[in-house]
């Protein structure tokens, strides 16, 4: 639930600048692409070549599916109060969903050394996702 609202702030900034100034309603796509780019060498560079931890058990919350419908609800309204109600909402709402896809493949059975038949997101700490 954090993840969502913390990653709201910085793309609402780059949408109004883009919009203001530009007229372009793919702030919160563009903002969104850079923050995942960014992520993603961080964890790249300083959890796998650095601390040697595996990279898939570092991935970002996808934000992607979000900035687009918040693009797209600015779009269709041009009004940033219909934005920020409908597609803040819609922001958190869709959140949850877009990461099923890749949270999927890690919910199959694993036989853990340790003993416990466990699924592989348990074991990355993310079972209840």
């Amino acid at each position: 639930t954090l993840t969502p609202i913390l990653l709201i702030t910085f793309p609402t900034a780059t949408h109004y600048f883009m919009w203001e100034k530009m007229r372009l309603p793919i702030g919160a796509t563009f903002c969104v692409m850079t923050l995942h780019f960014g992520q993603w060498m961080n964890r790249v560079f300083n959890f796998y070549y650095w601390a040697w931890f595996p990279v898939n058990f570092t991935a970002p919350g996808l934000m992607i599916p979000s900035a687009i419908f918040l693009d797209v609800t600015l779009m269709m309204t041009g009004s940033y109060m219909f934005t920020a109600l409908f597609g803040g909402m819609g922001w958190s709402l869709l959140f949850y969903p877009a990461n099923w896809t890749w949270l999927a493949p890690f919910h199959l059975a694993y036989k853990h050394p340790s003993g416990p038949l466990m699924s592989i997101a348990d074991l990355m700490g993310m079972g209840m996702c």
